[in-house]
């Protein structure tokens, strides 16, 4: 097909699109959607709200014709979507796109795995944050045990689709389970990404003191074994990687804190209600369901993403001080997506 690439005022071109197909989540993970902010009584979005799959299926046509290839769902949690593998069918079916991936906590890959398998997903990541049950139970904020989840990375692996473990380490938290989530992954021949505990949203209690660094992590997870750098497969691709040397088994580190990767980000996120974000760490976006909802045509959308990226400067990690993370007023993880 043929598409107009769209560049922003750092000439990063427009290629990976993150769609948030719900608010809710079954955790309450400290880092996320802590328990004492979303509490029973917490309102999310009403179903009418959220877009629909037919809307997200325009939303992806027209995106491809911007150049995006790489898609990823997320949520909230989206497997609480009713039917996510129809609108994985849907597409799938989309000429253009390259990569459809989900992100997922894995609670419920046991029952989900093979039919998203075979409507078209080819990848999840799935969070886990420690294999110790009280320190994973502190994290997920629902007492949920390790033991669940990875139930659902085995479902995972057996419906044939391709995993990547993510974990966030927050300094005495669970940064005592880096080793013990490096050693068993490892053994499983199964990625790992470590992930620098960010300040994204307004609600979970960031400050620098509590970040484990990418160069300590990887200082620590040396000690089960020489890392050899691995090479970036693709534009905009955030993870720093590694092998142990020797093998194929791949270590990789996120790090939006320390090292930061906002110079070739090629991300545009779109939040379960509809409104457009060009950065993670955003304080406001764009909405998008109103042209879905109105009858403007499809060139309108399109000349409006397409304005709205070209004046995109976003490169809020490479700014950051500790001073403005904590004075700037961020949209939630859970509201926009990781």
């Amino acid at each position: 097909m043929t598409f107009t690439p769209v560049l922003d005022q750092y000439e990063r071109p427009l290629q990976d699109l993150r769609i948030s197909i719900i608010d809710k989540c079954n955790f309450r993970c400290s880092y996320c959607m802590p328990a004492e902010v979303f509490g029973e009584d917490y309102a999310f979005l009403p179903e009418e709200k959220l877009l629909s799959f037919l809307e997200i299926e325009r939303i992806v046509r027209l995106f491809t014709k911007l150049g995006v290839k790489k898609l990823r769902l997320t949520g909230g949690e989206p497997l609480m979507r009713k039917d996510v593998h129809l609108l994985i069918r849907r597409l799938a079916a989309i000429e253009g796109i390259e990569d459809i991936a989900l992100t997922t906590n894995g609670v419920f890959l046991v029952k989900e795995a093979k039919r998203l398998k075979d409507a078209g997903l080819q990848r999840v990541n799935i969070s886990l944050d420690a294999l110790n049950e009280t320190i994973f139970q502190r994290m997920n904020g629902r007492n949920v045990k390790p033991k669940v989840v990875l139930k659902g990375i085995d479902a995972a692996i057996k419906a044939g689709l391709d995993i990547k473990i993510n974990m966030v380490v927050k300094k005495g938290v669970n940064d005592s389970e880096v080793l013990n989530m490096a050693s068993y992954f490892k053994d499983r021949q199964i990625p790992l990404r470590f992930i620098e505990f960010m300040d994204v949203g307004q609600t979970n209690g960031w400050d620098f003191s509590k970040v484990v660094t990418k160069k300590e992590l990887i200082h620590r997870v040396s000690s089960l074994g020489e890392l050899e750098p691995v090479g970036k497969e693709y534009l905009g691709e955030v993870a720093t990687k590694y092998q142990y040397k020797g093998t194929n088994v791949q270590v990789g580190f996120i790090s939006s804190v320390s090292d930061t990767f906002c110079g070739s980000c090629t991300r545009a996120r779109i939040s379960a209600d509809g409104t457009l974000y060009t950065c993670l760490f955003a304080e406001k976006g764009h909405s998008i369901v109103e042209f879905l909802r109105s009858e403007v045509s499809d060139e309108f959308i399109l000349s409006t993403v397409k304005a709205i990226w070209n004046k995109r400067t976003d490169r809020y990690s490479e700014l950051r001080t500790e001073e403005s993370a904590k004075k700037r007023k961020k949209i939630e993880m859970s509201y926009i997506g990781g």
